[in-house]
């Protein structure tokens, strides 16, 4: 008799208002914290290791804003004591974070401190149409030797001249297009071996070999990669980035800097900088100055325009200022090159 209550007791079912564990009474939630968790988790492996692909390039811009939807699974897994869904959202947040968070911080490498100070700038001009005045204004208030610019056509050489650009920074390489591919640089200090070379993607890319007084020779280029905006331009992306020039050793300095339509988040731009650069602004702790819509769109910010310095140049400073009529923020950047 006493056997038969025990078995009756073992299978019977718990009183009413009896606790049950949390998967029991809340299945549902289960799932819906491990469907919130995947794209978190999904977008972190491909982060770190480098596997965007296709439509994935112009998403993984936004990787940033992922990082703080990482958040989001994370919390309500850890309310909802889901201990095995939050050790793996806290493998996704960690991996985002290390992405992310080291572009708030300055670097304690900054390249050279002594030498000889160069300001450059880069700033697209969305079809030649940018406010003139306000270009010109920043490169007087900023001490800037070098610009180069983007979107450079015959409209916005005009105007650009008609305010007082070459006053300032006489000497030029230029390639003045319709559209959007024309390029130009200007400079302060004379320009040798000047030229204008066209992309993979159809854009132009102008350069030209500065020196400063007192210090190396420096290349600079206005830097304008094909934009990913579908998947047919995607491969010309890629090659664009992987054909921009790199630093040779013992070869003279080079300074890119322009639009590069790719962010930190995307592995080409990666790759180039680990061919012998510094991004200024990554350096400076600005890497998430968003410079690309500047105007309120549909669209998050997002870094896209930047001042890749070659490793032998120190970083001081960088600074993103809004240009009216174009719909991408100019970088200024401070840097230190060796003296000769």
């Amino acid at each position: 008799m006493a056997a038969s209550v025990a078995a009756m007791a073992i299978v019977s079912p718990p009183p009413a208002g009896a606790p049950a564990g949390r998967g029991e009474r809340w299945p549902l939630l289960t799932v819906v914290v491990w469907l919130l968790l995947a794209p978190a988790l999904i977008w972190a492996v491909i982060r770190l290791l480098g596997w965007e692909r296709g439509p994935l390039v112009p998403l993984f811009a936004f990787t940033p804003y992922a990082a703080v939807w990482s958040l989001i699974p994370l919390i309500l897994a850890l309310a909802t004591r889901r201990w095995s869904a939050a050790a793996v959202a806290l493998l996704a947040v960690v991996a985002l974070a290390v992405a992310v968070l080291p572009r708030f911080i300055p670097d304690r490498d900054r390249g050279r401190i002594t030498g000889v100070p160069l300001t450059v700038m880069t700033s697209n001009m969305l079809y030649g149409g940018a406010d003139a005045e306000t270009i010109v204004r920043l490169v007087k208030d900023n001490d800037v030797a070098v610009l180069a610019v983007q979107e450079f056509t015959p409209e916005g050489r005009a105007a650009l001249a008609t305010a007082g650009l070459e006053e300032l920074l006489p000497f030029t390489s230029l390639g003045d297009e319709p559209g959007a591919a024309g390029s130009g640089v200007y400079s302060r200090f004379p320009i040798v071996d000047a030229g204008v070379r066209q992309n993979s993607g159809g854009m132009l890319q102008a350069y030209g070999t500065v020196r400063p007084p007192g210090a190396d020779e420096v290349i600079v280029e206005s830097a304008h990669p094909l934009a990913p905006a579908g998947l047919i331009q995607v491969p010309g992306w890629k090659r664009d980035l992987d054909a921009e020039p790199a630093p040779a050793a013992g070869g003279p300095l080079r300074i890119l800097l322009g639009d590069f339509n790719a962010t930190l988040d995307h592995a080409p731009l990666r790759r180039l900088i680990a061919r012998g650069y510094r991004d200024a602004a990554d350096t400076d702790g600005r890497g998430l100055a968003r410079t690309w819509p500047a105007s309120t769109t549909a669209l998050p910010p997002v870094t896209i325009d930047h001042v890749l310095a070659d490793r032998r140049i120190g970083v001081r400073k960088v600074s993103v200022h809004f240009i009216p009529d174009s719909d991408h923020r100019a970088v200024i950047a401070a840097l230190t090159v060796p003296a000769s």
